[in-house]
């Protein structure tokens, strides 16, 4: 069985996922005006096609949604997972 975490390392300024203790990928983000804005996600080689990055950005999304943070998605990819799941619309800022 696989172990997942998703893990926000603020001293990085990004969302990690860890599969089996290896780090998987990671979502950058930044903080403008009291508003986290994701930058980019990137998923190592080894794990692309895996459904990787969606759990990363699901994962990442479900905590700052617990946190109550409100985010930019100039990340093209984060911007699609929440066109795809609009359950996460309501994190949008603006």
């Amino acid at each position: 069985m696989t172990n997942t975490i998703v893990q926000d390392d603020p001293a990085r300024r990004r969302f990690e996922i860890l599969i089996d203790g290896t780090l998987a990928g990671v979502a950058d983000y930044e903080l403008r005006d009291g508003t986290l804005v994701l930058t980019h996600t990137e998923v190592g080689a080894d794990f692309q096609d895996k459904g990787v990055g969606s759990a990363l950005a699901r994962g990442a999304l479900d905590q700052l949604r617990q946190r109550g943070e409100r985010i930019v998605a100039e990340c093209a990819f984060i911007a699609a997972y929440v066109q795809r799941h609009p359950q996460y619309q309501d994190l949008i800022a603006g």
